[in-house]
């Protein structure tokens, strides 16, 4: 028998939890880190994968997916979309309340091999009848303030913290009877997460509810996703174009704000106004569903890419992947760093040279130069298989979510081409 199950060697190993980033081997047994080193013997090991060239993180840790699949309008298999992608952890982000909860644990968290977590939705009810950005003849899941039971969700966590990491709840307009219950519902999330003394994950884009609030009046640790989105209750003052005083206020007492990418939620436009002021998001997140999955989010490594585009390092593109996103929710102690002793959960990434156009939610365009991109992924010390965009980019999506931008409060100049342009 051999000393190691596997030698991850030559590759660059980024890990922000322990302040590294260097060349090193990577080696495992029994499903758990066993040591790293500037070299280590290949034939000491039974398996061995040359990473010389590539990029080797802890497992990705995405705060914001939807992964209560066939249940759900936006659900998907996250073994597909995330741990064929390189993310060993998902957060399932609201899409069970607690009556509907007890399916997705069964169903999906205990089904899937991808670790899958879940912030519970303030509404019982989650996501298993609304769609995206509400429809006129389905209500969305604060349609009624019956739906919205503190005590319910307070006691589902409390029955079930294993895997419950959070409450979240959804603010915009045509989600809640055309905003008369954003408010309520707002305090009654926040209320359920003090509780249980967990953080509160807050979606707000088109709202009724004004920034001096929500994030003004979120607490340390929340965490207010969708930061780059353009439509009202954007981050962006689309008066000064810049970032508004409440939003900056919010972070300096300790809100976190997440990316949460998904299918309307990034905007070129609006990263680039933020990338000046130096307001990066804390944590990077796909808000991976069925709208986007196949564009214009398509997976964890391409949003990656979108924020390196911008401007933002590498090791901190990773730590807002692994580190930050893991401590947030209270795992950063099992998760998120390729420690000796902790759980092999290991992502291999290159960074190649392309020279192409790339979408945003809106089908804005800018030319990127480089790529990240999956190479291999092992959770718990398996190597797993890994799976493919079926086009990247994608025109298909490309072409429909053109008719979005007329929606945003804060674009380009000019609305996206009407042909497509020729990438490389």
């Amino acid at each position: 028998m051999r000393k190691y199950d596997w030698i991850i060697h030559g590759g660059r190993v980024l890990d922000p939890a322990q302040d590294r980033d260097e060349l090193s081997d990577i080696a495992v047994k029994d499903g758990r880190i066993s040591s790293i080193a500037p070299r280590l013997n290949p034939s000491e090991a039974d398996a061995s994968f040359d990473a010389a060239g590539h990029i080797v993180t802890p497992g990705l840790v995405d705060l914001h997916v939807h992964g209560y699949h066939l249940a759900t309008p936006l659900g998907v298999p996250v073994d597909r979309y995330c741990l064929g992608r390189g993310v060993t952890t998902a957060v399932d982000a609201g899409s069970a309340g607690f009556s509907t909860y007890p399916g997705l644990r069964g169903y999906a968290i205990d089904h899937f091999r991808t670790r899958l977590l879940a912030f519970l939705n303030i509404s019982c009810t989650g996501l298993s009848f609304s769609t995206l950005g509400g429809h006129p003849r389905i209500p969305g899941e604060l349609e009624s303030l019956k739906l919205l039971d503190t005590q319910g969700c307070v006691a589902c966590i409390e029955a079930d913290r294993e895997v419950i990491v959070g409450v979240k709840v959804r603010l915009s307009s045509n989600l809640a009877n055309q905003g008369r219950n954003e408010a309520e519902a707002f305090r009654r999330a926040m209320e359920a997460a003090r509780a249980v003394r967990m953080p509160l994950m807050v979606h707000h884009t088109s709202s009724s509810v004004p920034l001096e609030d929500c994030p003004g009046k979120m607490l340390p640790g929340d965490i207010y996703t969708h930061c780059y989105h353009g439509y009202p209750s954007s981050v962006i003052d689309p008066t000064t174009r810049k970032v508004s005083p409440a939003v900056k206020a919010a972070r300096e007492n300790g809100v976190l704000f997440d990316l949460g990418h998904g299918v309307g939620a990034f905007s070129w436009t609006v990263g680039e106004l933020c990338a000046r002021e130096e307001f990066w998001p804390d944590i990077i997140s796909t808000d991976m569903h069925s709208l986007t999955c196949e564009g214009p989010a398509y997976d964890m490594a391409t949003v990656m890419t979108r924020l390196l585009h911008l401007g933002l390092s590498l090791p901190e593109i990773v730590r807002a992947s692994t580190t930050t996103p893991a401590r947030a929710i209270g795992w950063g102690d099992r998760i998120g760093t390729l420690e000796i002793g902790r759980e092999a959960d290991i992502s291999v990434f290159s960074l190649q040279p392309v020279d192409l156009d790339l979408e945003d939610c809106q089908s804005q365009m800018r030319r990127i130069r480089h790529r990240l991109e999956a190479r291999a992924v092992w959770k718990g010390g398996q190597r797993v298989e890994l799976t493919h965009p079926l086009q990247w980019p994608n025109p298909d999506t490309i072409r429909s979510q053109r008719a979005t931008w007329s929606r945003l409060e804060i674009h380009d100049s000019a609305p996206p081409a009407a042909a497509d342009r020729e990438s490389a």
